[in-house]
């Protein structure tokens, strides 16, 4: 529950409010959030510590915001150096008058950084269309490689899941007249199951090194575009062990947030950027997942009730927190996972559906997608297409298959399977799991396909002309046994023809 320091911070509000306060005096915008003030005046941005307390922060004091501004500032400079400048005080002069960086005795401590433009916010880009496949795939690539440098902390796996959860069952309870009858206990006894579920998992996760110090506040508003680049800002910064965990939990909080508001596309190919660029090492731990973004889900429900108590009006965000509820227990009960396979000659438009079809398959964030062509250029044979290396790829694909299937995911292969042993490899590998298997394959004429890789530009794959004729030397396979589906024409209707073709399966009675 928050709490009110005693020490008002409204004349240093007043302060900042005031135009002739920043070196170009322009209208101030005002932002308030559950734990700071923000002002933004031309090309600066002001930031202080709201006097609050809460169960997990203390703000009731000048020395502890100033402690974790300072500390916001360290944390902040690695990876958004343009934008964090300094922190300076607010001092008071003999004549009582405010003043920024003056003489006298330091009454409140403000974060000076560069303001950006609001169309840079991620919310911003997102809500306008911007958020493309490619950025997406940017941002889990820079995701990821900001985990790898991220320091290795020698925490047990599932404790702070289990203390969050603790967090969770103190507060929201208070709140339970808002959310509904049952709504919080119900929550509460899911993620409860599913953390001793999984609990050995994390603990096996935090000995092989995945427990680091992240950046622990990791979703659409902390992010920014810049110069068509993704970057974090704004990281955790006022309690680290709510900042050390494992990476999966950290990733888990911006998928919670794409699935939140509907982004499914965007989320699928962060998550699967993220998935190919640790190539493999993170499939295991998929596992927790759902819970980790249930976790989240909660946590952003105690918040906005939070930050409504905070300035006194509670309620108008009673109806977001519910949202995130719910959210939060449809991830704790996830659908069973499928295995979809897509096949076809090169050229036939299969890794285009593929990644359609993630989003279809499972909830979001949508299943993995597995394409043979991007695990050939992870790995250390790029450029080998001979038929030991192909035997390899396919092996490699279906058993990370196998491990996130086993770890509750859906996967997506996309790859030739001009082999019918292949064919057969991974509709036994859903069989002895005992999931369910389709195979869709994609055909269209040689002219066409012919033309498709020969206009390919920055593309995974390296089929040319010279490919696609050597496939059709050897005969057309027919996928036999497979859902044959033309893709000859548009991509909408090679995706309108596979998405009603899985419609027809699932609408099949069962025995």
């Amino acid at each position: 529950m928050a709490q009110i320091a005693g020490n008002s911070q409204d004349e240093i509000v007043r302060y900042l409010l005031s135009p002739g306060t920043y070196p170009v005096p322009d209208q101030v915008t005002h932002i308030t959030t559950h734990g700071a003030h923000v002002f933004l005046c031309g090309e600066a941005a002001l930031k202080i510590k709201r006097a609050v307390r809460y169960d997990y922060m203390d703000l009731s004091t000048p020395e502890l915001r100033h402690a974790l501004l300072e500390r916001e500032l360290v944390l902040n400079r690695v990876t958004a150096p343009t934008i964090y400048r300094d922190v300076l005080p607010i001092t008071r002069s003999t004549d009582g008058a405010l003043h920024l960086n003056g003489d006298g005795p330091a009454v409140e401590w403000v974060l000076r950084m560069h303001r950006f433009a609001a169309d840079c916010e991620m919310t911003a880009v997102a809500a306008s269309g911007r958020l493309t496949a490619a950025v997406a795939e940017a941002l889990g690539h820079v995701i990821y490689d900001f985990h790898t440098n991220c320091p290795l902390r020698a925490e047990p796996g599932d404790a702070l899941i289990r203390d969050i959860l603790g967090e969770l069952g103190r507060v929201l309870p208070g709140f339970e007249s808002a959310l509904g009858p049952g709504v919080v206990g119900a929550f509460l006894d899911a993620a409860q199951s599913n953390l001793a579920k999984h609990a050995s998992i994390l603990r096996d996760r935090a000995v092989k090194g995945h427990v680091r110090r992240v950046h622990g506040d990791l979703h659409l508003r902390n992010l920014l575009l810049l110069d068509d680049q993704p970057v974090l800002f704004d990281a955790l910064e006022f309690d680290e062990r709510l900042a050390t965990c494992d990476v999966l939990y950290d990733l888990a909080f911006l998928l919670m947030d794409l699935c939140h508001q509907s982004f499914a596309g965007p989320a699928n190919s962060v998550l699967n950027a993220y998935l190919l660029a640790a190539g493999g090492h993170e499939d295991s731990g998929l596992a927790a997942l759902p819970l980790f973004m249930a976790v989240r889900a909660a946590i952003r429900a105690m918040v906005v009730l939070q930050t409504d108590q905070a300035i006194g009006k509670l309620g108008p965000s009673v109806a977001e927190a519910q949202r995130y509820l719910q959210q939060a227990q449809n991830l704790l009960h996830p659908r069973k996972p499928v295995l979809l396979a897509v096949g076809g000659l090169s050229g036939t438009g299969k890794t285009v559906l593929a990644h359609d079809l993630a989003t279809l398959v499972a909830a979001c964030p949508g299943a993995v997608h597995l394409r043979t062509d991007t695990e050939r250029k992870a790995g250390t044979d790029a450029a080998r297409y001979d038929p030991a290396a192909r035997v390899a790829i396919y092996q490699r694909i279906l058993a990370r298959a196998e491990t996130l299937l086993v770890a509750g995911n859906s996967v997506v292969l996309d790859a030739t399977f001009l082999d019918p042993s292949q064919r057969r490899a991974a509709e036994d590998l859903a069989s002895r799991l005992g999931f369910a298997f389709h195979g869709l394959w994609l055909t269209a004429p040689p002219a066409i396909l012919i033309e498709r890789v020969t206009a390919r530009c920055g593309d995974a794959s390296d089929a040319d002309a010279s490919v696609v004729q050597a496939q059709l030397a050897q005969g057309r396979p027919d996928g036999s046994g497979w859902t044959q589906i033309d893709a000859g024409g548009r991509a909408d209707d090679t995706r309108a023809a596979a998405f009603a073709a899985l419609a027809r399966v699932h609408s099949r009675p069962t025995a």
